[in-house]
């Protein structure tokens, strides 16, 4: 089988010095969206967006744990893992987690170590679980988990893993906001490390069973928990905790996010729809949890 689970959770952690500073996070903002109006008739900036692309005011939103310094997180160094030969057409991102242990500065250093937290066997289909767990001199940062879903590596009589799925919230949403995709956001979003050409070359997305390149799904979870700092924790990015979400549909540069919101004691849950295609979902079981 190509992945040998008793290797994989037995190898050494992966460690690597990462390094970024104001344009990286000015870049992955301005690949979120950030700076322009989600109003398509009002052109002029909100001089609320200015805290995400002028360095005088910058703040690092906590989803910029998932690129910096390399790109997606733990998704690359987790297929080079000891005991995980897979075809990488095979291979999805099912799923993301970002815990902060403090706020992201502007600009740092720090050491990734990477590893195999768990292997779980869906029958059909195995689920990596990479961590990534960064730290600066000062201590913890940020712990990254990637959920990496392969399909045709199940059925090896493993652990099944979580089974069950949170209930979707019930009721009216408590906010609802929309968040335009420019046409030429996965080529910027595409700068700040995921390179890979799906999200870039239409020949290569439609190999890939696509019509045209997507959006990367950590944009849309970016543009995500920015839309819900924005609204719910009013522009305040020290209040996030962590963010979790899974992955359940694909985007197109040139769509409408529709992003629904439940709040609740210390945490929001929100769904995401694609707005042109009847609200067709894009990102499930998402939970901001804050102070």
């Amino acid at each position: 089988m190509p992945i040998d689970v008793a290797q994989a959770l037995a190898a050494e952690p992966r460690s690597a010095g990462i390094a970024w500073g104001h344009k990286d996070v000015q870049l992955y903002h301005l690949g979120l969206g950030a700076g322009a109006n989600p109003d398509r008739d009002t052109p002029a900036t909100d001089p609320d967006e200015l805290r995400y692309t002028l360095e005088s005011r910058l703040h690092v939103l906590p989803s910029f744990a998932t690129v910096a310094g390399a790109g997606s997180p733990g998704v690359i160094s987790g297929l080079s893992m000891p005991g995980v030969d897979v075809n990488l057409a095979h291979v999805l991102h099912g799923g993301q987690s970002v815990m902060l242990h403090r706020p992201i500065p502007v600009a740092g250093e720090a050491v990734a170590t990477a590893r195999i937290a768990a292997v779980y066997d869906k029958g059909k289909a195995a689920i990596l679980v990479v961590r990534t767990e960064v730290a600066d001199a000062d201590g913890p940062l940020w712990t990254n988990d990637a959920q990496i879903f392969v399909r045709g590596e199940g059925g090896f009589g493993g652990d099944r893993g979580p089974s069950t799925r949170p209930e979707p919230p019930a009721g009216a949403p408590d906010r609802t906001v929309e968040r335009p995709i420019r046409e030429d956001q996965a080529l910027l979003y595409r700068l700040s490390g995921d390179w890979n050409p799906l999200h870039a070359d239409p020949e290569f997305a439609k190999l890939a069973g696509f019509d045209r390149p997507i959006l990367h799904g950590l944009c849309t979870y970016g543009m995500t928990l920015k839309a819900v700092v924005d609204t719910v924790l009013g522009g305040d990015v020290t209040r996030v905790r962590s963010c979790a979400t899974r992955f359940a549909g694909v985007v197109y540069p040139g769509e409408t996010l529709r992003v629904r919101m439940w709040e609740e004691d210390g945490r929001v849950r929100v769904t995401v729809g694609a707005a042109e295609r009847d609200d067709t979902p894009v990102l499930t079981d998402t939970v901001v949890e804050h102070t």
